[in-house]
């Protein structure tokens, strides 16, 4: 197998990609909320490194990240997303795995 060449960029993977538009998403959410780095830090029981590593993109545990989540105050609209009875197609493959109608838990 080749090896890399380092003047050529490597592609990202889908996740990375997913990772660094949630940690521009939650610096922007930091910032629109008025918190510093340092206080969601201290309030999710973390490191500013850490918070930068999430906010940059990088791996975390995702107790640490959904202690950010909470700090900032957007765990019920990230919860509500993953619910897959809140799609249309989680309520129409719900409807037809299991032959009644089921309502997303609140």
């Amino acid at each position: 197998m080749a090896e890399p060449d380092p003047a050529r960029p490597q592609r990202r993977s889908r996740e990375e990609r997913a990772l660094a538009a949630l940690g521009d998403s939650l610096r922007r959410w930091r910032k629109l909320r008025g918190i510093t780095a340092e206080q969601v830090a201290e309030r999710a029981r973390t490191t500013r490194v850490t918070l930068r590593k999430i906010e940059s993109g990088g791996s975390v545990s995702s107790e640490i990240l959904m202690r950010v989540i909470v700090v900032l105050g957007i765990e019920q609209g990230i919860l509500d997303a993953a619910e897959p009875l809140n799609s249309d197609v989680g309520r129409l493959r719900a409807d037809e795995l299991l032959g009644e109608r089921m309502r997303p838990r609140r």
